[in-house]
């Protein structure tokens, strides 16, 4: 079996432009980034703060005699 030769297949393969990135998408990508780090740490700040008020809260209670009636003092 022979196999034929015909004209040469020629494929110009282009390339999609990319996008060129700018100062100001760095500065954007950088200034979203730290506010999700921002509302990140407040949250878990305040979820923390909560948790630490009411262990406070509960020792307090729990150290109480249960018959005693609370009262003020100064410090």
């Amino acid at each position: 079996m022979r196999l034929q030769q015909g004209a040469p297949i020629i494929v110009d393969v282009v390339q999609e432009t990319t996008k060129s990135t700018t100062v100001a998408d760095v500065l954007l990508g950088a200034i979203g980034l730290t506010g999700v780090l921002v509302i990140a740490a407040v949250l878990l700040g305040a979820m923390l703060g909560g948790i630490l008020i009411a262990i406070k809260i509960r020792r307090s209670r729990s150290d109480a005699p249960p018959d005693s009636t609370p009262h003020i003092t100064s410090y």
